[in-house]
């Protein structure tokens, strides 16, 4: 859809497209591009860590968050890892290329409603992170939303890399933070937050 999109505009030129987290920084470091599209969603990959890893490696490079997924679910964490806006793919191609140019003039690019709901937080003095899944490292609500898939521990584990015995710890972590009594409840709410983003 994006390179039909940009194709059309005088002022923009695509430097390319790649389906995962790899690719994309192979693509950002070989054609350096002045701003990157980035779904949350990448298949197996996180789309979170991969605008830290952006932001870390090219920080020059601006990031504009394309996602299907709701906004105030996951606006302010890519915010907070270095993207510069969020617009839902369900917007029109009009909106998209404004948000594009608008985050290419150092600008922030959010929708009405979700600039409205931070500056209220901001005037109330209420912090951003009040929502209970704001407390989660990355990495925890990593393994949180692949619970609300039905990933196993064992699956998840073999998923991230990571030991069985290291994925029940954030499984742990996370419960602690979430206030939830056991892993039953872990599951129900993690599927209910996965069911409720989509």
């Amino acid at each position: 859809m994006y390179i039909e999109l940009v194709m059309r505009q005088v002022d923009l030129q695509m430097c390319g497209e790649a389906t995962n987290a790899t690719e994309a920084l192979r693509l950002i470091e070989t054609t350096p591009p002045d701003i990157a599209i980035i779904d949350i969603s990448l298949g197996d990959d996180n789309g979170i860590e991969l605008i830290e890893q952006i932001k870390a490696l090219y920080p020059e490079v601006k990031v504009l968050v394309s996602s299907m997924h709701d906004e105030k679910t996951y606006a302010e964490r890519a915010l907070r890892a270095g993207a510069s806006g969020y617009i839902g793919k369900q917007e029109s191609i009009r909106k998209v290329i404004d948000a594009v140019r608008q985050v290419l003039r150092g600008e922030i690019y959010l929708s009405p409603q979700m600039a409205s709901h931070l500056l209220h937080c901001a005037a109330v003095g209420q912090p951003l992170d009040h929502d209970p899944l704001a407390r989660l490292s990355n990495r925890e609500w990593e393994v949180f939303e692949m619970i609300g898939r039905g990933l196993t521990t064992q699956q998840t584990a073999g998923k991230l890399n990571l030991s069985p015995r290291t994925i029940d710890t954030h499984r742990m972590n996370i419960r602690s933070k979430l206030n939830l009594q056991n892993g039953a409840q872990l599951n129900r709410a993690a599927v209910r937050w996965v069911q409720e983003a989509r």
